[in-house]
């Protein structure tokens, strides 16, 4: 779910998980002999990492009592099994006591989609790339199957997959089971919604009980889950297609797996991005009407920009996440990927609500509707945040085009504040989730070994001090309440996806956010913008969305030169 460098927050390599499965053997070393360790010297070298300094007489102290602190912390390791699919005591609330959401967007149904305007397609390629609210009416109309969309994708992803190394686990069988049914059901007047038969991938961190959930990681190739994430079950509920397992960056990181790097369909000399990468990679490739990805920090942005997608990371708590790998237990989510804006409502709408299996979770209304406008919202944007060169001037564009459309367009100044901080969070809580991986050495089997990869940074996090931990999520606290003075003026925010105070800082107060499409770059590539939102007010995001693209990213050029 890590769309970023975790070591070194380079959004470009992007993140996101939650989990269930086999945990490695613990390490079992004598707290009796790890406590004889440490004296004198060996405290005040560990003041370096800890960033304090001690007396001489007051390490002398310390000396005498810190082996009943590392045989507590012993003791935790040899006798406390922590399997995989456990949630934290404490759980993230983004909602600010005494604070209620207030969305823009309260009224509209995310699943009225407009009609067909225009029969099914008779070239391929040219009804690979229909929208969903196309998809869904030709369906229901039965003007194409549900079996003969799905063979369209399935012979899709197999076609560009040498090319963009995108499926971890294409699921033929299932697929055309489930289309068949779909189209058994839609012939019986049967429609379960505007879903109902159509294709999608889901990023292979998602549970499926009939096929392996890898987590794109060599150690855990043949992980067999027995259970489906609760999206697949709501998605499986909806009549969705599932054609595809697809890649991410090993544990949610990048978009290098153990099947080699997902590429971006733009341009295959470069890779996607991550950690959704073949969420993003095949949607804006056309190879399944949606996917679903994950975001801890940029894992859904990144990647979306990179491929040329729109990749919508819902408020925390909306989405479940039981049956999804666990990166940070306090800031992962799940979200959906497409080539329309306006294509995200009813996925979240299908996925939205509370699960007994995560404690985060809760249940709020989701409003959409794209064809009210957007003239008189409110969207603020901080100037310093853009650049004068080919980016910035498409970012500016972008603001330009909302101001054309009948927003109020309002300068936001943003602290400096030191952001990163926030990162300690992510590093605590993903050491934690993968110390088994760590103490059994298995980290050492993932393909991608550099020092800003995650074996290194999970190791290296063993070192933060528990009192920094708890000083950054006070931090985090004072963001949340940054964030909602800003929002008791503002409708919602743009910005450069990797902006500085928003990409981070938003993923840790919890704020949903849209990434869009605003046009091609002198190299072919895709460039995009952010939109943040009010908490649990994505249907705001979208109408903002839909309106941006359809100025900005024309449906001409929706379509890489790969398809």
């Amino acid at each position: 779910m890590a769309a970023v460098s975790a070591a070194h927050a380079i959004p470009a390599q992007a993140d996101e998980g939650q989990g269930a499965g086999t945990t490695p053997p613990s390490s079992t070393k004598p707290a009796a002999a790890a406590a004889r360790q440490i004296d004198q010297a060996t405290i005040a070298h560990a003041e370096q990492l800890a960033g304090i300094s001690f007396s001489p007489e007051e390490r002398r102290v310390m000396s005498e009592t810190i082996g009943d602190q590392i045989a507590m912390l012993q003791a935790r390791q040899d006798r406390i099994p922590l399997g995989e699919s456990l949630f934290p005591a404490t759980t993230f609330n983004p909602l600010l006591p005494g604070h209620q959401p207030r969305p823009v967007t309260s009224t509209g149904d995310p699943n009225a989609l407009p009609a067909p305007n225009r029969s099914v397609p008779t070239d391929s390629t040219e009804l690979a790339f229909a929208s969903i609210a196309e998809l869904s009416g030709w369906l229901r109309n039965r003007d194409i199957t549900s079996q003969q969309l799905t063979r369209l994708y399935l012979d899709r992803l197999k076609h560009h997959d040498a090319a963009l190394h995108c499926v971890v686990t294409l699921m033929e069988e299932r697929a055309m089971n489930q289309a068949q049914r779909a189209d058994t059901e839609l012939d019986a007047g049967r429609w379960r919604g505007p879903l109902h038969g159509i294709p999608w991938g889901a990023k292979d961190l998602l549970d499926t009980r009939d096929a392996p959930t890898t987590w794109g990681a060599a150690t855990h190739r043949k992980r067999q889950p027995t259970h489906n994430a609760a999206v697949i079950d709501r998605l499986d509920q909806a009549g969705a297609v599932l054609v595809a397992k697809l890649s991410l960056g090993a544990l949610a990181y990048g978009d290098i797996w153990f099947g080699g790097r997902t590429n971006n369909p733009w341009n295959t000399d470069e890779g996607s991005s991550g950690s959704s990468a073949g969420s993003a990679a095949a949607t804006a490739a056309g190879l399944v009407g949606f996917s679903l990805g994950t975001e801890t920090y940029g894992s859904i942005v990144s990647p979306s920009m990179r491929c040329g997608a729109t990749g919508l990371r819902p408020t925390f708590g909306r989405v479940p996440r039981d049956g999804a790998m666990a990166l940070c237990w306090s800031l992962d989510k799940i979200g959906p990927i497409v080539r329309h804006a306006a294509d995200a409502a009813p996925i979240l709408a299908a996925i939205n609500g509370a699960s007994t299996g995560d404690p985060a979770s809760v249940t709020q209304p989701f409003h959409a509707d794209a064809s009210a406008g957007v003239r008189g919202l409110r969207v603020g944007y901080d100037p310093a945040l853009f650049s004068d060169d080919e980016t910035g001037r498409m970012e500016q564009h972008a603001i330009d085009v909302l101001r054309e459309a009948g927003c109020t367009l309002k300068k936001v100044t943003l602290p400096d504040w030191p952001w990163g901080t926030l990162l300690t969070i992510l590093f605590a809580e993903a050491a934690a989730a993968f110390e088994s991986l760590t103490r059994s050495d298995l980290d050492d089997l993932l393909t991608w070994q550099e020092p800003e990869a995650w074996p290194n940074t999970f190791r290296q996090s063993w070192f933060i001090p528990a009192p920094e931990l708890v000083q950054a999520d006070r931090f985090r606290r004072m963001c949340m309440e940054l964030y909602a003075g800003i929002f008791d003026d503002l409708d919602a925010m743009i910005g450069p996806s990797y902006a500085d105070g928003m990409l981070l800082a938003t993923n840790c107060t919890g704020h949903p956010s849209l990434t869009v499409p605003i046009g091609l770059k002198e190299d072919g590539s895709p460039h995009a913008v952010t939109l943040i939102g009010r908490l649990f007010d994505e249907g705001t995001l979208l109408r903002l969305g839909t309106s941006m693209e359809s100025a900005c990213w024309p449906v001409a050029l929706r379509r890489p030169p790969l398809a």
